[in-house]
C-alpha cells in the first residue's frame, strides 16, 4: 500500500510540474527547492560542515550563500527533470548546449569505449538526457530506488531517448562488458564509499573514501576517461554539457598502486570543478563519512 501511495504521489507531482510552461515550472521547482532549504536543517548543517572542511578560511556568510544557491539549483533541476518527456532535439537546445564536444568525439574515435567521469554538479540528469537526445545515448550507473514503482518511473524518464542504466550492484560486470563493446558509460564518482569498493584519496586535503572500480576498469580495458559535467551558466541561462580532454592514466605495471593513483587524479578533477563552481556541487552529501581506521567522525 505504501509503495503504491508513494508512486501515485510522485507520478502525479511530476506530471503536474511537467505540464506547466517551462518558466512556470522553474518558478515552482525553485520555490520547492527554497522550501527544502528552510525545512531540511540537517542537510544545511552537513553542507556547512563540508564547506568548512573544504574551505576553512571561507566566511560563514559565504558558506550560507553557497548552500542557499545550491537548493535553488536543486529546484531548477527538478523542474527540468519533470519536463523531460517534452524534450525534442530542437527545444533541448534551449535548455542545454555542448562545450568541448570535440573531446568526446576524439575519445569515441579510439574505439575502446569511453568512461565519462562525472559528479553531482548542476543538473546531472539533464546532461546525460540531452546527450542522448542529440544522438549519443550512453549507459548510466545508478543506485536503484527502494520503491520499485518509483524507480521504474524515474527509469522511464531517463531512458526516453536511448540511454540505458545498470545498477551499482552490477558495476564491474556491466562496465567491463560495455567497454568491450566500445560503448560509453557515465559514472557519478563523487559520493562516499566504504572499503573494499573504496580507497582513501585526498579530497580538499582530507582523505575521502572513493570508488576505485572506475580506475581498475579503465586500466584493464584501455577505455578513455573523459571528465564530463553539466554546469548551469548564468550568462547563457542554460546548462553547458562540458567535456574535457581524456585523462592520461598512470600505468606503471603495479595494478593496485596505479588504481589508487588514478582514483586520486579523478578526484582532483572533481575537486577542481567544485572549486570553480562551488554553488553547484552536492555539499549536502556526507562525502567524508567513512574515515580511515582510528579517525573520529567529521560530522
Amino acid at each position: 500500500m505504501r509503495e503504491n501511495l508513494e508512486y501515485a504521489a510522485v507520478s502525479a507531482f511530476l506530471r503536474a510540474l511537467g505540464a506547466l510552461p517551462r518558466p512556470g515550472s522553474r518558478i515552482v521547482g525553485i520555490a520547492l527547492g527554497l522550501s527544502a532549504y528552510l525545512l531540511m536543517g540537517r542537510l544545511r548543517r552537513v553542507g556547512m560542515r563540508n564547506l568548512q572542511i573544504a574551505f576553512p578560511e571561507m566566511p560563514k556568510k559565504r558558506r550560507r550563500q553557497i548552500i542557499f544557491r545550491l537548493f535553488v539549483g536543486f529546484g531548477r533541476h527538478l523542474s527540468e527533470f519533470s519536463l523531460l518527456p517534452r524534450f525534442t532535439k530542437e527545444n533541448a537546445r534551449e535548455v542545454a548546449t555542448y562545450d568541448g564536444f570535440e573531446n568526446y568525439e576524439a575519445a569515441r574515435g579510439t574505439g575502446r569505449g569511453v568512461l565519462l567521469l562525472t559528479g553531482h554538479f548542476g543538473a546531472w540528469e539533464i546532461g546525460s538526457f540531452v546527450h542522448s537526445i542529440f544522438g549519443h545515448p550512453i549507459k548510466i550507473v545508478v543506485r536503484r530506488l527502494d520503491n520499485e514503482k518509483v524507480d521504474a518511473l524515474v527509469e522511464r524518464y531517463r531512458t526516453l531517448h536511448g540511454n540505458e542504466t545498470f545498477a551499482k550492484e552490477d558495476f564491474a560486470r556491466g562496465l567491463l562488458a560495455a567497454m568491450k563493446a566500445g560503448e560509453t558509460v557515465g559514472i557519478l564518482m563523487d559520493t562516499n564509499m566504504t572499503p573494499p569498493q573504496g580507497v582513501f584519496v585526498d579530497f580538499f586535503g582530507t582523505p575521502a573514501c572513493t570508488a576505485v572500480g572506475v580506475a581498475r576498469v579503465a586500466l584493464r580495458s584501455g577505455a578513455a576517461v573523459v571528465p564530463a559535467f553539466t554546469i548551469w551558466d548564468k550568462q547563457l541561462k542554460k546548462y553547458r554539457v562540458r567535456f574535457d580532454p581524456a585523462l592520461k592514466l598512470v600505468s606503471t605495471g603495479d595494478d593496485e598502486a596505479d588504481a589508487v593513483a588514478n582514483t586520486a587524479m579523478f578526484t582532483r578533477v572533481i575537486q577542481d570543478y567544485a572549486t570553480r563552481y562551488p554553488e553547484q556541487w552536492l555539499w549536502v552529501h556526507r562525502r567524508w563519512k567513512t574515515r580511515p581506521p582510528g579517525e573520529p567522525s567529521l560530522y
